[in-house]
């Protein structure tokens, strides 16, 4: 446990941010497994947007939203 009421506040601040985290990834991953499901120039277009969002703030690497982005736009070529 934290003993400063600096550490305190820092998990308190950690713990929400973890949340959103963990809220952010959970809607990337149904909008992308959304987008391999019924592949549509829409719904692949909705879940680069996200990707391109989580690469922004942090969520994933860079490279792996655009491994995704590769694998998603070949299934739209099929």
């Amino acid at each position: 446990m934290p003993i400063t009421k600096q550490a305190s506040k820092k998990l308190r601040h950690d713990r929400a941010i973890t949340k959103q985290n963990t809220k952010n990834k959970a809607t990337l991953k149904s909008l992308v497994k959304k987008a391999r499901k019924s592949p549509t120039q829409k719904s692949i277009t909705t879940a680069t947007s996200a990707l391109d969002k989580a690469v922004k703030r942090h969520l994933i690497h860079k490279n792996a939203a655009a491994r995704t982005k590769s694998r998603l736009s070949k299934l739209l070529k099929k």
